[in-house]
């Protein structure tokens, strides 16, 4: 699976997490390495980078800035599934690096 120039935008996520329907991922991806650039909702400005492997499943680790003007730091692992409409929606559990530490999860769909 290759995610170069994908759009993805939450549909659900945890309580204690940050991102929201208006935050929008834009991902590339050259070999199985994954970047993204995100923003919009609570987020300023976020980056994440990770490894997918054969299957899609994404480890990653992202950083990010909040309309709190706070640097928070995590760790994500997504597992995909293609939706009727042929679109990517990825499954994701995370966890909070910085701040309190807490655990999560999100779901992502294709834009």
């Amino acid at each position: 699976m290759n995610y170069n120039n994908k759009k993805f935008r939450p549909i659900k996520n945890s309580e204690n997490g940050e991102t929201t329907s208006e935050t929008i991922f834009e991902y590339k991806q050259t070999g199985n390495i994954l970047a993204s650039k995100y923003f919009g909702g609570q987020i300023i400005s976020g980056h994440l980078i990770g490894l997918v492997d054969d299957n899609g499943n994404i480890e990653m680790r992202y950083h990010q800035v909040n309309t709190k003007n706070e640097l928070m730091t995590g760790i994500c692992f997504s597992k995909p599934e293609i939706t009727k409409n042929g679109k990517i929606r990825l499954y994701e559990t995370w966890q909070w690096t910085s701040g309190d530490k807490t655990s999560g999860e999100s779901i992502l769909e294709e834009i």
